[in-house]
């Protein structure tokens, strides 16, 4: 009995080993499955020119090992990961948003990428070209790309409309701040991020719509939340998953702009003046290409659900961790603040707010700015298609094959940027960075359109901020969340207090 009890455990080890030793065969079969089935059509010769990497298992592919870096606090794993097993190459092979996928990771490979128009079209995927829009950049060929840009860009980005967009800008920011500070001295704390997301929000339907009422702006903001948890996400249009909610958000947002293009359109066909001036929803129902080709209602839909997004969810993360790393840095924050009473100091007595003048002496923000897109990477990744076989870094990259340009394994790379992990504006002083180490904003022809409002934004908060205000956090160790966004848990809960009546 007791030689029995004995042995007992030698066989439960001895099942235990034999179980693990099926499961790791049985992975490294189905790895190898998978493998062969996604590349066989390339033959050996081009199977051999593949970059390191393995496509996993079928359906998830890396998806697992994505997922799990970015909510375990630490997405710089994933692209460690393969660098720790198959070498610092550049570029690895993967299965990625349910497709062959070729992973960009270094400067001179996401250049390439990006620089030739020819050889990569947009490769998005599925989730969030059906959530953003069929119609719409993510989704355009490059011939239409070009013409639609054409169309937007200087509304958006030309001198005569930031110029004329400043001074709403200048007041929604005056007017945020004032009613969170006195919020805050109540005692209650605000969501701060949440707060600018809303302030953003509310200067880019401006932008776009002309400014909306209330159940409208409510309609819109809410359903953009539920639209940004699922572009990151698997496409499982079930109940219960972000993408089917997202989907249910999309859904909305074409209602309401469909509304307001209803609107628009019967107001036109009867002869209303406009009570204001035109905004982009105007521009967009009037323009007309070189064809005599106008928008279409789907298009035009598809683009101001493009631009509302971008145009708000980047500006209020980036505006929070600005304000929180210059609240955590003081010598940052005096010199930044030092620089802002300067150019308070030269603005004439006539003059009512800020010019695009005073913005462009903004040149140590500017830095400061630069180093938080750098610093937060709330555009980590973006996508392309071959169009043809091309070579990157030596390896190929076969035609149909997606491309993902890991912008953020750039930006925290100490072969790029010694020290990543310090937030240091000084850094840019002086400093042009080489095409392809900095890519908040894209690059080449597909730069995005609205860099400059988004960095006219950033500053003209963070101008009024430095001069009068101060920002205590209630959880300032809060745990950080990566998808969609970094973002604390909490939104950055916390008191404005207004420090100077000076400004």
């Amino acid at each position: 009995m007791e030689a029995a009890a004995a042995a007992a455990p030698w066989w439960w080890a001895a099942v235990a080993g034999a179980v693990v030793l099926a499961v790791v065969v049985l992975d490294a079969g189905v790895r190898r499955l998978h493998g062969w089935y996604r590349e066989a059509a390339l033959g050996a010769e081009r199977r051999s020119r593949l970059p390191p990497g393995e496509m996993g298992w079928p359906v998830v592919g890396g998806m697992w090992a994505f997922l799990r870096a970015f909510k375990s606090g630490n997405p710089d794993a994933f692209i460690a990961s393969f660098i720790q097993r198959f070498g610092r190459t550049g570029v690895y092979r993967a299965f990625m948003f349910s497709s062959p996928t070729i992973i960009a990771a270094t400067p001179e490979a996401c250049k390439q990428v990006l620089m030739d128009d020819e050889g990569f079209v947009n490769g998005w995927p599925k989730a969030t070209v059906a959530l953003i829009g069929p119609k719409s950049f993510v989704a355009m060929g490059y011939d239409e790309h070009r013409r639609l840009r054409k169309l937007t860009a200087a509304p958006i980005n030309g001198f005569d409309a930031l110029t004329s967009y400043l001074p709403f800008i200048d007041r929604t920011v005056r007017s945020s701040l004032k009613t969170w500070a006195d919020v805050s001295a109540d005692g209650s704390e605000v969501e701060f991020l949440t707060e600018l997301r809303r302030m953003t929000f509310k200067i880019i339907v401006q932008i776009f719509l002309g400014g909306a009422d209330d159940a409208t702006m409510h309609a819109l903001e809410r359903s953009y939340t539920n639209l940004n948890y699922g572009m990151r996400a698997m496409a499982i249009n079930l109940p219960g998953f972000a993408y089917h909610r997202a989907l249910k958000a999309r859904r909305r947002l074409v209602a309401v702009l469909q509304g307001v293009l209803d609107e628009r359109r019967a107001s036109m066909a009867k002869g209303f003046a406009r009570s204001g001036a035109m905004d982009m929803m105007d521009r967009l129902i009037e323009a007309v290409d070189e064809h005599g080709r106008k928008l279409e209602d789907d298009e035009i839909i598809d683009v101001l659900i493009m631009y509302l997004n971008a145009g708000h969810e980047s500006s209020g993360h980036i505006t929070m961790w600005a304000t929180v790393f210059l609240q955590e840095n003081p010598e940052i924050f005096e010199r930044a603040k030092a620089e802002q009473e300067a150019i308070m100091r030269s603005i004439p007595a006539t003059q009512q707010g800020l010019t695009l003048r005073d913005f462009r002496k903004m040149e140590y923000l500017s830095q400061v700015v630069d180093e938080t897109l750098r610093f937060v990477n709330i555009s980590f990744v973006s996508f392309r298609q071959a169009t043809k076989d091309i070579y990157v870094n030596g390896y190929l990259i076969p035609k149909g094959w997606k491309v993902q340009l890991w912008y953020r394994s750039v930006h925290m790379d100490p072969q790029v940027y010694p020290d990543p992990k310090k937030f240091n504006p000084s850094k840019w002083e002086g400093q042009t960075p080489r095409a392809g180490t900095f890519l908040p904003f894209g690059l080449g022809a597909r730069l995005c359109p609205g860099n400059d409002l988004a960095k006219l934004e950033i500053s003209v908060f963070l101008h009024h901020f430095l001069l009068g205000y101060r920002l205590v956090r209630k959880n300032p160790s809060c745990r950080v969340r990566y998808l969609p966004h970094p973002r604390p848990v909490d939104n950055c809960l916390a008191k404005i207090t207004r420090v100077s009546d000076e400004y």
